[in-house]
């Protein structure tokens, strides 16, 4: 689902409940919110807004919600408050159909870069996660990751061989970014680890002058695109076909190709 968070949780809160009611009255198994979709500012707002797993406002919420529509709810992302951490985490809970957390995942890579001149440091309020997670969701392995993760393929091989079958990427992209490597980088992720990948994206300006791109998308492990939204709040949906993903996998068997014994990272050169 595609929704246009900002800096009001309350209004925030009330949107993903009717897009997720809209979602699951069309027979969704298992739905998926947008990065941060719970309230978008700045880093003084994430500080301020971020809220504990245990006892959580957004994440009480998501519970009730997956509960009374019996799905399994893919979370999108939260700014997470940590005790004993200075800084935040932007984290994604899974939850299944009886309310309860089944993963935690904590986006590992920091969005800290300058793009259209605009300058974004995420690490100013957050710290990255350090563990690649995959959740049993559905009879599915999904495997969990946040926008800027989807730059790094390393992350999703390992999922892959962990056993992803799906892969959830919710996401706040940029517009010069998500017009140019938005729909290449998710169809090849797919690609390359052939599982299906559902992208959740904010769309619309979400912040002053740093508009967000939208265009969520739900990709087949051949790379096709099966939905994408329109440039407004929406919900886009797809039937997974794991005869498909099987198929595709014992016929172009690249992830069973692998030579795992020649693959060495390389070593740092000191500077002399």
């Amino acid at each position: 689902m595609q929704m246009t968070s900002r800096d009001d949780k309350a209004a925030n809160l009330e949107t993903a409940e009717r897009l997720i009611a809209q979602a699951a009255s069309t027979g969704a198994d298992v739905v998926v919110l947008p990065e941060k979709w719970n309230g978008i500012g700045d880093a003084a707002f994430y500080h301020s807004s971020a809220e504990s797993i245990d006892g959580g406002e957004s994440v009480a919420a998501m519970s009730a919600w997956s509960r009374s529509h019996g799905i399994t709810l893919v979370g999108g992302s939260i700014v997470e408050l940590r005790e004993g951490r200075e800084k935040r985490s932007n984290t994604s809970l899974v939850f299944d159909s009886d309310g309860e957390i089944v993963a935690i995942y904590r986006k590992i890579h920091l969005f800290d870069v300058e793009v259209g001149g605009v300058v974004y440091r995420e690490s100013e309020s957050e710290e990255p996660g350090e563990e690649a997670v995959v959740a049993d969701a559905e009879d599915w392995r999904v495997g969990l990751s946040v926008c800027y993760d989807v730059r790094f393929p390393e992350l999703y091989r390992i999922l892959a061989l962990e056993g992803a079958q799906l892969v959830t990427v919710p996401a706040h992209f940029t517009t010069p970014t998500g017009k140019d490597h938005w729909q290449v980088l998710l169809r090849a992720r797919a690609i390359e680890n052939q599982f299906y990948v559902a992208a959740a994206a904010q769309i619309g300006e979400t912040l002053p002058g740093k508009p967000a791109y939208g265009r969520s998308l739900i990709v087949d492990p051949w790379g096709l695109v099966l939905a994408q939204a329109p440039d407004e709040e929406a919900v886009i949906s797809a039937e997974l076909d794991r005869a498909h993903l099987d198929d595709i996998r014992a016929k172009l068997p690249s992830l069973a190709n692998r030579q795992a014994h020649a693959y060495r990272w390389p070593t740092p050169v000191s500077p002399g």
